[in-house]
């Protein structure tokens, strides 16, 4: 198994536009077969460090993963988070 998490820092931290992105990010759920789950959250905190949306995916294998970096469905997203995105971090590891 595969864990995907990214983290996003947005250009506009507006609840409105933060809510919007965790919109977006949620709409892959059931649309990619790759997809085993799915969790987004937003952070409570604000700090000065703090990242606004963490993003959360599992995966059964690296092919997975991969098949996954191409859906159509995710490439949309691609789109979206390369528009709203001041910053992104991400970690990827085996369970």
């Amino acid at each position: 198994m595969i864990t995907h998490i990214v983290l996003f820092k947005l250009k506009d931290g507006s609840p409105e536009n933060v809510a919007r992105t965790v919109q977006v990010l949620k709409n892959m759920e059931g649309k990619i077969d790759e997809l085993r789950s799915i969790e987004v959250g937003t952070d409570v905190l604000h700090s000065e460090r703090s990242y606004h949306i963490a993003l959360v995916t599992t995966f059964d294998s690296m092919e997975a993963m991969s098949a996954y970096q191409v859906h159509p469905e995710h490439q949309k997203v691609i789109a979206h988070m390369a528009e709203v995105r001041e910053a992104s971090a991400s970690v990827d590891y085996e369970t």
